[in-house]
């Protein structure tokens, strides 16, 4: 069958998603998807490894890789979720960018929301270009792909439900890796003139003062060369990394302690359970007797929720105008 020719309805159907996830396909369009651009099949390993997409990874994406080998009822709903994040191209806010799918059907459903980030590649550099933002930025961005498919490898798939929610900031435009930090457009604080920000931090190696202290700069630079119709006056972080529960239980001196002492506190605290065990341990379903202690920030996180104890999520805000 066609995908071209396929009615929302009947591609539902096919597509046999559970509650929610059916939902969400019956309401989209029927008509009006045009075909994904993906890139070419034969140069797509040298892509993926730019990507810095694992070569287990990358096997299984080339192996599913779209083709008229493909279900119809995929392939149509390849087109839709494509047009739907492209359609907010330049947006920096969450996107839900379609339903989960059962990975376990194969390489293909496994990695639809890769294809997904492949097929938008050709207009997310357009829009970067239209804004002059270097190539090596853009790449550093993009590759944030291969970090994220290898954490959720490690985390036997509990990790991507998140993660696809996430990498749409990336080909949209809406976050950009600037050295050892990444910054998020468009963050409304108090006021519509009050403009932040919003940082995260990826697992990419130390926290060091140093490193933050570079992306923190460059930062300063960026944003008004190749954003200056968005004028930001601060920077805000939410993360579990800002509980000050963490300075009463790692050495004074350590990255994270020095990290929560750029910011201001907001008022307000979300719980951080799930995150502390997806980013300290990755995992979601271990024991917490058998949960890895290996570092010091392992063994205190580790006590703490033994002891019954909780870990909180705290926004802080820094200045970015020096």
């Amino acid at each position: 069958m066609d995908a071209a020719q396929l009615a929302t309805s009947t591609a539902a159907d096919l597509l046999r998603l559970p509650g929610d996830q059916d939902a969400w396909v019956r309401g989209l369009p029927g008509a009006g998807a045009a075909e994904p651009r993906l890139p070419a099949l034969a140069t797509a390993p040298a892509l993926l490894d730019r990507l810095a997409v694992a070569p287990d990874d990358a096997a299984e994406i080339l192996d599913g890789w779209p083709s008229t080998g493909w279900p119809a009822e995929l392939s149509w709903l390849l087109g839709r979720v494509v047009a739907a994040v492209r359609a907010d191209l330049g947006g920096s806010a969450w996107l839900a960018p379609g339903p989960s799918l059962p990975r376990e059907r194969g390489p293909a459903w496994k990695h639809f929301y890769a294809y997904v980030y492949l097929a938008l590649l050709e207009d997310t550099l357009a829009y970067h270009a239209r804004h002059r933002v270097p190539e090596d930025v853009s790449w550093a961005t993009l590759a944030d792909l291969g970090r994220n498919l290898a954490i959720d490898r490690r985390m036997n798939g509990e990790g991507w439900p998140v993660m696809l929610q996430w990498l749409t900031l990336h080909v949209r435009g809406g976050i950009y890796e600037l050295g050892r930090l990444q910054f998020q457009r468009g963050t409304h604080l108090d006021a519509p003139d009050d403009r932040a920000l919003r940082l995260h931090i990826p697992r990419s190696g130390p926290l060091t003062p140093e490193s933050c202290d570079a992306s923190f700069r460059q930062a300063r630079e960026f944003f008004p060369r190749h954003f200056s119709y968005e004028p930001y006056d601060a920077v805000t972080c939410t993360s579990w990394l800002l509980d000050p529960a963490l300075a009463d239980c790692l050495p004074e001196e350590s990255n994270i302690v020095r990290f929560q002492r750029r910011f201001a506190l907001m008022p307000g605290e979300q719980d951080a359970g799930e995150d502390v065990l997806r980013f300290v341990f990755g995992t979601l379903t271990t024991p917490l007797d058998e949960l890895p202690t290996r570092t010091a920030l392992q063994r205190a996180v580790a006590a703490r929720l033994k002891a019954g104890g909780r870990w909180h999520s705290r926004t802080g805000r820094v200045a970015l105008r020096t």
